[in-house]
């Protein structure tokens, strides 16, 4: 149950303000909240299938001290590109189809949330916990479904009320806590697999790596705070 509560809140949090969130916001103009429910809940079950059918298997091959290491720079790249911003993202195109809509909403939904951290994040947590266990597999998919399912049906239902009411940045915010979070937390993990838990080896190296992490995305906020200020003095001038 704490496999299936850690891995749902953390889907949810990543999910929170992605781009296929706000892709339902623009279909729920378009199309009937059934073919849409019924689109994006089909493909958010075979991205997750596929998502934890690679992580269960890398989680059943491969060294565990490797695994907590690539979950904690896995963490860390997401917890960075979220402070660090989606503003050289390119817009989604939408998918043109012949098939009626709930072909059509899959198949944007599909792609649009294939390889972003969401499916990114359930490969890793599904290689992380499944601990050569195909069990606990089914944790991680249950709690990466409804992970992703609940986020996306705030986006749908109430997506423009929260971008438009909540303070701005917030949910970046929360979500960079999150991912950090979890980066350190897999980071002191693997180095007490390598060093011993609680060895002075171990504890200096997490010191160093979770500090490294901060300096870096310290300069990523101020890169783009620096960003942020040239245009506006570009736009008044």
């Amino acid at each position: 149950m704490i496999i299936f509560l850690t891995v749902l809140a953390t889907i949810f949090i990543a999910e929170m303000g992605d781009k296929t969130q706000l892709l339902l916001v623009a279909m729920a103009g378009k199309y009937k909240i059934s073919h849409i429910l019924t689109g994006t809940w089909l493909a958010t079950a075979v991205l997750n299938l596929l998502a934890v059918g690679v992580g269960a298997a890398l989680g059943s091959y491969l060294d565990m001290r490797l695994i907590k290491l690539a979950a904690a720079f896995a963490f860390f790249w997401f917890a960075y590109s979220t402070i660090r911003g989606d503003e050289g993202e390119e817009e989604e195109k939408e998918v043109k189809h012949r098939f009626g809509p709930v072909v059509g909403i899959f198949l944007s939904f599909f792609i649009g949330e294939l390889g972003d951290k969401t499916q990114l994040s359930a490969i890793t947590l599904a290689a992380a916990y499944t601990d050569q266990n195909f069990s606990n597999a089914c944790y991680v998919f249950a709690g990466c479904t409804l992970g992703l399912i609940l986020a996306d049906f705030i986006g749908l239902i109430v997506g423009v009320f929260l971008k438009s009411k909540m303070p701005a940045g917030i949910l970046n915010k929360l979500s960079f806590a999150i991912f950090a979070f979890f980066g350190a937390a897999s980071l002191r993990e693997a180095l007490g697999l390598i060093f011993g838990d609680g060895s002075r080896q171990s504890m200096t190296l997490w010191g160093i790596g979770t500090a490294a992490f901060v300096a870096v995305c310290g300069l990523a906020v101020y890169r783009r705070g620096r960003i942020r200020h040239q245009k506006s003095n570009l736009d008044k001038g």
